[in-house]
Parts: C-alpha cells; sequence; structure tokens
C-alpha cells in the first residue's frame, strides 16, 4: 500500500484530504476519558496539515442507529483534536450536509475540520452494496484524495473504510503503517519465546485467535471472564462465574490440541471472588476472598485472578522474545480487581522482548492504572483489527488501501 509519505512527496498543498480517523473515544457525558486514539491520529492530521493540506477528519462513535444522536456526538473529539494540534478545528454538524459542505469550502490551506459521526448515516454501516456505495460518492464529493488512518475500525466493511478508498487516490496514514508493521512482527518475524495473554469477557470473542495460536505461540496465558469456561472445561466448579457452556467442546478441544503441539496453555491457579458483581460507579469496597482456581464456591463470582496466578504469569512473561496481550485479567475498572490486569501489565514493561498491547479494554487499562505508554513495545489502537489480523482474515481496509 502506499504511504502518506509518498502522498506528501508528491505535494498535498490546497488539496483536500480525507482522513479516516477512529475517534471511537470513551465519553462519560461529553468528557473524554480516554484520548489515547485522538492522540494516535494527531501526527498524520499535522504532517498533512503542515504540509498545506485542507484537511476533513471523519469517523465513527459508539453505535448510533443511522441516525442523529446528541450522546454520540464527535463534538468533544473534535475539540480535544484542536488542543492536540494547537490548532483552531471546525466542525460540522453533519456528514455530507450543508454543515459539512460548509465547512469544508471554508478551509484554508493547512485547516482542519472534523464532520460529525459517520454512522448517524445508515448508508456508513449498511449490509446493501448499493447503500453503501451511495454514501460513499457523497463522501468523495468532499475530497480530493483519501488517508486511511483508523485502525480500530479496518475491519469492518463500511463505506469511509472500504467504499471510499476506491473512489480516491489512496494512501496509509502513520498510525496504520505502524500497526501492520507490528502486526507483521507478531507473524511473520516473531522472536521466541512466543507469549499470548488473552483476556476479556467472552472465550467466545477469542477462539478463532487462540485456534491461529496453537500452531505459532509458546505459551498461551488464560484470564478474564473467558478464563472460567476453561475452568468448567477441565472440570472444574465455576460458581456463578461468567460461563459460556456452549464453547466447552471447543475448548476442550484446544485443550487437547495445545497439549499435542507442545503449547504451553497456562490457566489461573487462584482467583478473586465475590457474591456479585462489583459497583463500577461508587467503587465501593467490595471485600473479595481468594480461593483455589478448583474451589470456586458455588454461590461465588470469579472477578480476578488471584496472587499466585499473578506470580505465575509473571514468570511466564519474564523470558519473553515477543508479547502480545488482548484483554484484561479481571475487572479493572474497580481498584479491588485491578491487581492481576496491573501485575500482566507490569511483567510487560519488565520482559525483555517486543510487547504489544493489543487494544481495546488492554490499551485502557494501561492507562487507567498509570503505566508509561513508552514502557511498552506498542500499544494499539485496534483490539478488534488486530485480533481479526491474527486470525488471518483480510480487513476490508487495508485491502481497500492495497488496491
Amino acid at each position: 500500500m502506499k504511504t502518506i509519505d509518498e502522498l506528501l512527496s508528491e505535494g498535498v498543498a490546497g488539496k483536500r484530504v480525507f482522513v479516516r480517523a477512529d475517534l471511537n473515544v470513551p465519553l462519560d457525558g461529553t468528557t473524554i476519558t480516554d484520548d489515547g486514539r485522538i492522540r494516535a491520529v494527531v501526527p498524520t492530521v499535522k504532517a498533512l496539515a503542515d504540509a498545506g493540506a485542507r484537511v476533513i477528519v471523519a469517523s465513527h462513535l459508539g453505535r448510533p442507529k443511522g441516525a442523529p444522536d446528541p450522546a454520540f456526538s464527535l463534538a468533544p473529539a473534535a475539540a480535544r483534536l484542536g488542543e492536540l494540534l494547537g490548532a483552531d478545528v471546525a466542525f460540522a454538524e453533519d456528514t455530507v450536509g450543508t454543515s459539512a459542505e460548509a465547512a469544508v469550502a471554508g478551509l484554508a490551506d493547512g485547516g482542519v475540520a472534523v464532520i460529525e459521526n459517520l454512522r448517524f448515516n445508515a448508508g456508513e454501516t449498511s449490509k446493501d452494496d448499493a447503500e453503501r456505495a451511495a454514501f460513499a460518492d457523497k463522501l468523495a464529493g468532499l475530497a480530493d484524495v483519501y488517508v486511511g488512518d483508523g485502525f480500530g475500525a479496518v475491519h469492518r466493511k463500511h463505506a469511509s473504510v472500504f467504499d471510499l478508498p476506491k473512489r480516491l487516490p489512496h494512501y496509509a496514514g502513520y498510525l496504520i503503517a505502524t500497526e501492520v508493521g507490528v502486526l507483521k512482527k507478531l507473524t511473520d518475524d516473531v522472536k521466541r519465546p512466543y507469549v499470548v495473554a488473552l483476556g476479556g469477557a467472552k472465550v467466545s470473542d477469542k477462539l478463532a485467535v487462540i485456534d491461529q495460536l496453537l500452531g505459532k505461540a509458546d505459551r498461551l496465558l488464560i484470564g478474564g471472564g473467558m478464563a472460567y469456561t476453561f475452568l468448567k472445561a477441565k472440570g472444574h466448579e465455576v460458581g456463578i462465574s461468567l460461563l459460556q457452556e456452549d464453547q466447552i467442546p471447543a475448548v476442550q478441544e484446544y485443550i487437547e490440541r495445545a497439549e499435542k503441539n507442545g503449547v504451553e496453555l497456562v490457566l489461573p491457579v487462584d482467583v478473586l471472588v465475590a457474591p456479585e458483581f462489583p459497583d463500577l460507579k461508587t467503587k465501593a469496597p467490595a471485600n473479595p476472598t481468594t480461593v483455589a482456581a478448583d474451589a470456586i464456591p458455588a454461590d461465588q463470582e470469579g472477578l480476578d485472578i488471584g496472587p499466585e496466578t499473578r506470580k505465575l504469569y509473571a514468570s511466564k512473561l519474564a523470558d519473553a522474545g515477543t508479547v502480545f496481550w488482548n484483554g484484561p485479567m479481571g475487572v479493572f475498572e474497580h481498584p479491588d480487581y485491578a491487581e492481576g490486569t496491573k501485575a500482566v501489565a507490569q511483567a510487560l514493561v519488565d520482559a525483555p522482548g517486543f510487547t504489544v498491547v493489543g487494544g481495546g479494554d488492554s490499551a485502557a487499562a494501561v492507562r487507567t492504572l498509570g503505566f508509561d505508554e513508552n514502557a511498552f513495545g506498542h500499544i494499539s489502537t485496534g483490539g478488534g483489527a488486530s485480533l481479526e489480523y491474527l486470525e488471518g482474515k483480510t480487513l476490508p481496509g487495508l485491502a481497500a488501501l492495497e488496491d
């Protein structure tokens, strides 16, 4: 794929450049609680603006139902982008309507505008090719050039990600070029031992990547809510912990295959349990109990890995040549259940090899728990996209940029 550096060498002064970013940040009302994804696109936007381009930044945020919804407005993200750029950023209150047209028409060379949430238009996410194409045609009318830099959305066959690049000269931004380079290190140029730590709520979200990694990784460390399906598959009581009963046969097969392939599959040896899920708003003390992973009481819920598991997982990461971590080890949003995730993050910091935090909740946890982002080899902006790449899938947004 052609990169932004090639575009800049061709000259962009006066050209309208459409940057498909990922400004899908978490909001508490109108307050951004983690601006990592906005900061990630700043190098691309700044380079284009400094070269005299007229930059149109577009993104989705949340899951509105194909119509305007103030709760999902990109206005806070546009304001934050302006702060990070140290420049005024215009904001259009629609995607392809009169406000967007006026914002783009009003751009001077080096100016930046953000248009409203792309998912306020049903054509963005439509399964109907014609409806998506019609929206892409309207977006194409706003610009002369396309730069894809929203890595967190490249696994989606959406109008702004898949259809729009086909209508304009297209290039990969700095973020996407970096993300793809990192993922190639996890697939084509792996330094061993290769250790993968997987957490998060649902084992079903990770089955396909586990399937791939059983032939590539040296060790798999399992935590988070998905660990209880693994523990149940080994015949252990898991109480009222998160459990996907329908996935037990697949998990049992993976446990057997890991042993056959010589992949070390490491499960929790102890967990923190409580009779109910904690209150994440008040963060009131939860008073958990630590029990062995094979002795979870029937009326208790596992909510984090325990102290012995933290030590175990740290030891399994201590000599890693390559680490990929996706998914927290517990309910890290509550202080009583953050220690497992914190321990894995610290183990990545201490590991001698190349460490990748695979986006999503893992990236949010790193920032929430106060870690220096520069202490990791790479923090991805796209958890789902990273996983699908490692599964070996073709990502529509990358395929469109390669055409």
